[in-house]
């Protein structure tokens, strides 16, 4: 197996995690059909599913475990700070997308730099 193999990998999920976070940004939040479903009274698994989401997004949850995960990868060295700074990438994009951004931009910086350090 190719060294440069989980790079090119992770070069092919950003995106697409970018489009699925975008996808439920404005097909699931921010769409007037769901706001008018579960602004009434019925009752629909999406709509708890929405209302979970939005409570994350409120409590600020994906920006701050990013920034967590994203800490911890700068300190723990070699390939596991590697795999931790690609978990914070995953939990910091959609924290960017889903209006967070003040907090998860620095998490997504963070695990950035530590993706590109040089390993001793």
């Amino acid at each position: 197996m190719s060294q440069r193999l989980p790079l090119i990998a992770l070069f092919l999920f950003i995106p697409l995690w970018l489009a699925a976070s975008y996808g439920v940004r404005y097909g699931f939040m921010e769409d007037p059909q769901w706001v008018g479903v579960c602004a009434g009274q019925v009752q629909v698994w999406e709509c708890g599913v929405r209302s979970t989401l939005g409570l994350t997004i409120h409590f600020r949850i994906l920006a701050w475990i990013a920034m967590g995960v994203a800490v911890v990868a700068m300190i723990v060295p070699r390939r596991p700070g590697w795999w931790l700074a690609v978990a914070a990438l995953v939990a910091g994009i959609p924290a960017l997308v889903l209006y967070t951004a003040s907090i998860a931009v620095f998490a997504v910086v963070l695990a950035g730099l530590r993706l590109v350090r040089k390993t001793r």
